[in-house]
């Protein structure tokens, strides 16, 4: 099962859709059901271009079971209201059988409109408010054996119900149920996914099964390699208003642009399955206005199409602003949200997604997979999703494209191995530590850099000996040397005197202290970075959208020349992404994104004997023996075939 499943289902290279409650109710919906306002609503969204919805079945009324009592506070019986709980299916699974009869009224109007839906099981967390059945009212939902049972119950009818309805595309998990409660380790929350998961698949094997979890790393309660141990696909829901470091600068720059694609590329990298933005959004008028909103949109959407990130869906369909229950009365980011106002207007944001998702659909080509140069392993006591986040946003300026491993997987084939901002004692695991040498020893690169970090032979590996280290006092000031010939400022906690004994300085501090060096390890090669750039990157405000203040993209550029050789375009501007896309013999599609809220003009040299065979997306044309004249759009992009050899 994975993500290439949702998109034969939807005919699409690229789907676009949103969150939903009913624009009358919210999450009142099941309870209020109106289905002529629901129709309305789904009619408005189609009509619009949203071809999914991902939907909620809120738990307590679905499964409205509650626990009545005798003596001394002893149960006695689980009953709905005052009735007994009935013998049939539907009854012995404590489910209100109006409840699913009104979803399977709400199927039907979803297909009439041909719409496609993702159903979110387990809808206890919404919006700021728990929504539990009575009976499960003060237990711990994720781990009490009585509240997974009656999860497992309630999962396993509503999925076998509802199986034979063609509108459904997947199930999800439910909405962000690791923040229903807490868990004490890893294991239950493995235990909680794989009950949970174990039932739906019991019960229909037929479809994906989606994480619908926020907040997961590598290491914790709650991972991305057990998500994708137990599910089919991950997601994420990159708000960077909610996300850590990425609203340090404007919606319609580079940092708020990359979020959503570096995120889920971190999830899929480390969870080992295809992952989409389950939901997405700037959290309203009082971030950005309606057209940076539709601006931060299509960059997004570009990024995650360009990376191969089938889908996007927006949080959510409608603005709830006049409703007057929880979570909406006490919550007031949760009001002005939608894609569509209360009186009908359609917001910029759902006009510029659903073009986009035109255009992408008319290419002649489906897109292949992005050429990877390198991959960024995390170890264990870092800010892992600091430093992945850092390591993505300065191979992007720098003109290359990475993938994410922890310290503890399987290491994939590559030209180029990063190792940032090393943190901790643990360095990396000696088994991994050793595979890595190897692939070092047969001709890869590796780059290092470190915080505060420790690794084993040291020396031996990149040419260095430390003569001494102590707390800085200041951020470090250094110059990196050849071409590039420029200074660069980095916040850094440490210094490290270093002496070197075989290895090649490329950038020193004002005393000629070595910071980044190069030494030859068997048939390849290791750099060393005394500062952690990517840290530097993350943390720093400005640091995405003001590359000439924040030179560190240019470390990046100088570690990758040698790895990069065999990519076709190369660019000066770090402000514009790009992604290249192997399409057969002498054959090329490339994505270029600019990140930038100005209109630019860029020259692109390509390689001997490449030449611009069309311009898609944009506006391209050759510019003297080898470069390719680009006009990007502020916060748009160009989609570019080239081909090999042939006479313009």
């Amino acid at each position: 099962m994975s993500a290439n499943l949702l998109l034969n289902q939807l005919n699409s290279p690229f789907f676009v859709g949103c969150n939903y409650w009913a624009s009358h109710a919210g999450t009142a919906m099941w309870s209020d059901w109106r289905p002529d306002v629901v129709e309305s609503d789904l009619n408005r969204l189609a009509d619009e271009g949203i071809e999914v919805l991902r939907v909620f079945p809120l738990w307590p009324d679905f499964q409205p079971i509650e626990i009545h009592y005798r003596e001394f506070g002893a149960p006695s019986s689980y009953r709905i209201g005052e009735s007994h709980l009935s013998d049939d299916e539907a009854g012995q699974a404590g489910v209100s059988d109006l409840m699913m009869k009104r979803f399977e009224e709400f199927v039907q109007l979803s297909d009439k409109y041909g719409i496609k839906l993702i159903v979110g099981l387990i809808t206890g967390w919404m919006s700021g408010k728990l929504f539990v059945p009575p009976a499960l009212r003060g237990k711990s939902i994720l781990t009490d054996a009585d509240s997974i049972l009656w999860q497992v119950r309630f999962v396993s009818y509503f999925v076998s119900r509802m199986k034979p309805a063609q509108a459904i595309i997947a199930w999800d998990l439910g909405n962000e149920c690791n923040s229903m409660g807490e868990v004490a380790n890893r294991e239950q929350a493995w235990v909680w996914t794989s009950s949970l998961s174990n039932a739906i698949k019991r019960a229909d094997a037929s479809r994906p099964l989606i994480s619908g979890m926020h907040c997961l790393f590598p290491r914790g309660s709650w991972t991305m390699q057990d998500q994708g141990e137990l599910t089919d696909i991950l997601t994420t829901h990159p708000y960077p208003y909610w996300t850590p470091h990425m609203d340090y600068e404007p919606m319609d720059t580079m940092r708020p642009a990359l979020h959503a694609t570096a995120e889920s590329l971190f999830y899929s990298g480390i969870g080992g399955k295809p992952c989409f933005a389950e939901e997405i959004g700037t959290m309203g008028p009082m971030v950005c206005d309606d057209e940076v909103a539709a601006a931060f949109a299509r960059t997004s959407m570009l990024n995650l199409w360009a990376h191969g990130l089938h889908g996007l869906q927006w949080w959510c369909a409608n603005d709830q602003t006049k409703l007057t229950h929880a979570p909406y009365d006490e919550v007031a980011c949760e009001g002005e949200l939608g894609l569509l106002t209360e009186e009908g207007r359609v917001k910029p944001v759902l006009t510029e997604m659903a073009k986009l998702k035109r255009d992408i659909a008319e290419y002649p080509f489906a897109l292949p997979p992005r050429r990877i140069e390198a991959v960024c392993i995390l170890n264990s006591d870092q800010d892992h999703w600091a430093t992945a986040f850092g390591s993505f946003a300065l191979a992007k300026q720098a003109g290359f494209d990475l993938t994410c491993r922890f310290e503890d997987q399987t290491l994939p084939e590559a030209e180029l191995y990063l190792l940032p901002s090393v943190t901790g004692v643990r360095g990396m695991p000696k088994r991994r530590w050793e595979q890595l040498l190897q692939r070092v020893s047969e001709g890869a690169t590796l780059y290092i850099s470190v915080d505060d970090g420790y690794l084993l032979h040291f020396s031996e590996v990149t040419g260095l000996t430390v003569l001494n280290r102590q707390r800085r006092a200041e951020a470090a000031q250094t110059k990196l040397g050849g071409s590039e010939n420029t200074s660069i400022t980095v916040p850094s906690s440490f210094r490290w005197t270093l002496r070197c004994d075989r290895a090649e300085t490329l950038a020193a501090e004002a005393d000629g202290n070595p910071v980044l060096t190069r030494a030859s390890y068997g048939k390849g090669k290791v750099y060393f970075m005394s500062l952690p750039i990517e840290l530097a990157m993350t943390l720093g405000k400005q640091t995405c959208s003001e590359p000439e203040a924040n030179r560190y993209w240019k470390i990046y550029r100088a570690i990758s020349e040698e790895s990069t050789r065999g990519r076709i375009l190369r660019k000066e501007d770090p402000l514009v992404g790009i992604t290249e896309h192997p399409a057969g013999e002498g054959k090329l599609v490339a994505v270029l994104v600019n990140h930038s809220p100005q209109a630019k003009t860029i020259h692109v040299h390509a390689a001997e004997g490449w030449h611009l065979a069309q311009c898609w997306r944009g506006n391209a044309e050759t510019d003297g023996a080898n470069g390719v004249l680009v006009s990007l759009a502020a916060n748009d992009g160009a989609v570019l075939t080239l081909e090999a050899g042939f006479d313009r």
